[in-house]
């Protein structure tokens, strides 16, 4: 049995550059992993089958799961016998633009990798991963990265000194189809007026901005509230991470953060993480064989 951590994300800044002929929109993105993490539990079973159920009954444990799509991927791209029995401790909730989904997808890739004995390298489990969501590259590389194309083109950047994130967590879920949907092309960004390039020169929050946060607030005005509070208790970034719902809080200082936590708790679902660089991420993975 091999139990591994898979890892939450949020975007430190996002950009809409275009839409590509295939519908997708082609965006620029930070993405930073965070100490906030679902547990996968592998366990290799006689019967030729991948069998996945989870403690939270709110999530589709069938089929449609990314954690079914990848294990079968694996098998059918590999014509493997072998059978995997899945189970998942799920604290990473869906819909709030945190990437649980995706992280579980990556995590499975790499977990049957090591379990199937495939070798594959991770520029091999990247493609593949490329393949069940855009997101999921990232996964497989951890820290901080840039994301280009759908955000599956992943380039490792210097580490952030690790930082305390406050994340909210409204009760509602946010389809990424329907912010996308809605976003006007007008409000495109171009490399000459990219503020993530900029940050990436001069390593300054304030630079940073999700270009879909006004369509979001457009239809999620209460996301807009949760973000003015932030910036009020001294943020240093806060941003709705992806497409939401999510909301998080940059702070420098813990015992700040941990202050302004509990006000927030009188109000709505929120917690405290870390940032995590790339070495601590691959580190903390392992839970235990």
């Amino acid at each position: 049995m091999r139990r591994i951590k898979s890892f939450a994300k949020i975007n430190l800044g996002l950009e809409i550059i275009g839409k590509k002929e295939d519908e997708y929109h082609d965006i620029r993105t930070i993405f930073q992993a965070i100490d906030f993490y679902d547990v996968l539990e592998f366990r290799t079973i006689r019967e030729e089958k991948v069998l996945l159920d989870g403690k939270n009954q709110s999530v589709s444990w069938d089929e449609s799961n990314l954690i079914f799509k990848a294990a079968t991927l694996l098998k059918e791209r590999f014509n493997l016998s072998q059978g995997i029995e899945i189970w998942v401790d799920k604290n990473i909730p869906p819909g709030k633009g945190l990437g649980g989904g995706s992280s579980n997808a990556a995590m499975t890739l790499y977990a049957l990798n090591i379990i199937w004995e495939l070798h594959l390298e991770k520029k091999d489990l990247m493609d593949l991963g490329s393949k069940l969501g855009a997101d999921v590259p990232f996964f497989l590389e951890g820290g901080l990265c840039l994301g280009l194309g759908r955000g599956d083109e992943v380039t490792p950047l210097h580490d952030l000194n690790s930082l305390p994130c406050i994340l909210v967590l409204p009760s509602f879920s946010i389809s990424t189809a329907s912010v996308y949907d809605r976003f006007p092309l007008s409000l495109t960004s171009d490399d000459k007026e990219s503020k993530i390039i900029k940050f990436l020169e001069h390593r300054e929050f304030d630079l940073l901005e999700n270009n879909l946060e006004e369509t979001i607030f457009s239809i999620y005005p209460q996301l807009k509230a949760i973000k003015s509070l932030f910036r009020s208790q001294g943020s240093e970034l806060s941003l709705v991470s992806g497409t939401g719902s999510a909301v998080f809080g940059l702070f420098l200082e813990r015992e700040r953060a941990e202050r302004i936590l509990k006000e927030l708790k009188k109000s709505y679902e929120a917690l405290i993480v870390e940032t995590l660089s790339r070495k601590r991420y691959w580190k903390n993975l392992n839970v235990g064989v």
